[in-house]
């Protein structure tokens, strides 16, 4: 998990470690939040945006956390040659498992707009992100399978 608290390089030591001591071939999977883009494309809201810009320089000011710092973490692992997957994750929330979460590859499709996801589900899909070839080089931002957002696009297929 490459969590952004403290402000000492905490997320992207923690991912230059991993890439470092990892068995060649193997497969890593890494987790964060929205805010991280793999190819720029996308589409924050009002709320993300307002976040990153006030509460992110407002965090490092008081030594809490450093965004950039995940940022930073997950750029290292975008451009390495390992097999990696970083799940971006949606806000958790607590109870009873409601199966696989849906994902998208761009932050912004509304099968997200729901913006939770059950924390049991978020490690299972950590889990099912090592076995899904599928998965590997991609940023897939989640959302649980039973929030409204994700009901309201289940027409559409699984995945992109």
């Amino acid at each position: 998990m490459l969590v952004p608290r403290g402000v000492h390089g905490y997320a992207a030591g923690t991912a230059q470690a991993v890439l470092d001591h990892a068995q060649h071939g193997a497969r890593l999977v890494f987790s964060c939040g929205w805010h991280i883009t793999l190819d720029g494309r996308d589409v924050y809201s009002w709320k993300i945006k307002a976040l990153v810009r006030v509460a992110g320089p407002l965090a490092r000011l008081v030594r809490f956390a450093d965004l950039d710092d995940q940022v930073e973490a997950c750029r290292r692992v975008f451009a390495s040659g390992t097999r990696w997957t970083v799940v971006r994750g949606s806000d958790l929330e607590e109870g009873d498992s409601q199966g696989l979460p849906v994902w998208s590859r761009h932050v912004g499709d509304p099968t997200l707009q729901s913006n939770r996801t059950r924390r049991i589900d978020f490690a299972l899909f950590m889990v099912e992100a090592i076995h899904n070839d599928e998965l590997v080089h991609q940023a897939p931002a989640i959302v649980g399978r039973q929030t409204l957002s994700a009901l309201a696009h289940a027409s559409a297929t699984p995945g992109p």
